[in-house]
């Protein structure tokens, strides 16, 4: 419905301009220096003609305007059900990712030890954040029923690639770097599985890795930045 009302005010804008331009195209040459109308038969006839496609073109607008008008009153009539379906694409881009969402949840810090002593270190990995880490912890959040997620800023969805690049992590096909801030719009009570005694979080904390979880109120997750591709999947549309 309303891409017909759109359709529609289109088509009134260029029927206007169409008019504007013929009735400024009369103007002109019935104002042209040295000519009269009264002594000049064909210039007459020209005018007549340029009256007669108005006279046409003003009907076709007020045709369009009035079918626009009929589409305004069939929108305010279904108003309720536009609204649902409003409300339920607007949904559905809210859980695709699509769309910036506000929240309460929690915020992970993570980074990586870089006072921790050399001498003491048994493997210098389990000091350093990993690809492999923010997987687990995407996981994590998931499971405790997270809606929405995101890493630096990268909106998490479910083509989302979390990958090592060399000694780079990529998410979503751009690098992310220490310290790293995943934030997660989820119940309250999720910061106490994801700090549990034997949880991956504690796993990482007692390898090294600095870690450190707060609940927020005001949390915002922008939407994604990226392309939705699907290449194996057929329309039965």
């Amino acid at each position: 419905m309303k891409k017909i009302a759109i359709t529609l005010g289109i088509v009134c804008l260029i029927l206007t301009i169409a008019i504007f331009i013929q009735v400024k195209t009369v103007e002109s040459i019935t104002n042209e220096e040295g000519i009269s109308l009264n002594d000049n038969a064909e210039l007459k006839d020209e005018v007549l003609k340029w009256r007669q496609e108005y006279n046409d073109v003003y009907k076709q607008l007020e045709e369009v305007e009035a079918r626009l008008e009929e589409v305004r009153t069939q929108a305010t009539t279904n108003s309720g059900v536009d609204m649902e379906k409003e409300n339920e694409i607007k949904k559905n881009n809210e859980l695709l990712g699509l769309t910036e969402v506000k929240g309460s949840g929690v915020i992970i810090r993570l980074d990586e030890n870089r006072e921790a002593n050399e001498e003491e270190i048994i493997d210098v990995n389990s000091y350093l954040v990993h690809d492999g880490d923010l997987i687990h912890i995407v996981n994590e959040l998931y499971n405790v029923g997270a809606d929405a997620i995101s890493i630096n800023g990268k909106r998490i969805v479910n083509t989302t690639s979390i990958m090592c690049d060399g000694n780079i992590i990529r998410v979503n096909g751009e690098i992310v770097g220490v310290p790293i801030e995943i934030k997660a719009i989820c119940y309250p009570q999720a910061l106490y599985n994801l700090t549990r005694k034997g949880g991956y979080l504690s796993l990482m904390v007692s390898g090294g890795v600095i870690v450190e979880i707060e609940n927020s109120d005001d949390i915002t997750i922008p939407k994604y930045e990226g392309v939705y591709k699907y290449e194996y999947i057929s329309s039965n549309l």
